[in-house]
């Protein structure tokens, strides 16, 4: 792949792992698809201090994402755990942040979806997708989600909504991603980089 070479970027934020694997099965499912890569990028975390602690350079994981990661993509997968709901802080201070994008148009007409872990089975996995696509929405975007030609969707019985991929963690010691649960971020993966490559035609 070059420079020009368009990308799906796999924009996330992840406490305790699971949503980062989720970020990798879905770039698997972006890898399989020829003239488009993924770049997954994720933001630092958001805390009372006044003052800058963090270096900037993550010591582990992807990089921190820049709005000029997000104003260059062919197409987005936005993910998050749920917080009540509704994505975590982190994610929702970086979009806050994109009112020139907005703007200028600048997402308007790429494809996007989301993808979230919840801690407890029924502990907002939907709820938490749809206030994700909120902001997407307004950017303009085109919505993805998982249709259910994919057998996973309906054989799954931990994690996975026609609304996007999830994942169901547990409250105690983190439940790795189930089989169904991979298969279908990477299949929202190859489906979200083949609609940024005929939207971008």
């Amino acid at each position: 792949m070059t420079d020009t070479t368009p990308y799906l970027l796999i924009l996330y934020y992840s406490r305790n792992g699971q949503t980062a694997e989720m970020a990798t099965q879905i770039g698997r499912g972006v890898a399989r698809v020829p003239g488009i890569e993924a770049r997954l990028r994720t933001v630092p975390p958001v805390s009372p201090d006044t003052e800058a602690t963090l270096p900037p350079v993550p010591d582990t994981g992807a990089p921190y994402a820049t709005k000029a990661d997000l104003a260059g993509c062919a197409g987005l997968a936005l993910g998050s755990p749920t917080r009540f709901g509704n994505m975590a802080a982190p994610l929702k201070h970086f979009l806050d942040s994109t009112g020139d994008l907005w703007l200028s148009g600048a997402l308007a007409g790429k494809p996007a979806g989301a993808f979230t872990s919840t801690g407890s089975l029924h502990g907002g996995q939907e709820a938490t997708l749809l206030t994700m696509m909120l902001p997407l929405l307004h950017h303009g975007m085109v919505l993805c989600g998982l249709p259910y030609t994919e057998n996973a969707l309906s054989e799954t019985q931990t994690g996975g909504t026609p609304y996007g991929p999830s994942h169901w963690a547990g409250t105690g010691p983190q439940q790795p991603l189930s089989d169904h649960e991979k298969h279908l971020c990477q299949a929202f993966g190859q489906r979200l980089a083949r609609l940024a490559l005929k939207l971008s035609d």
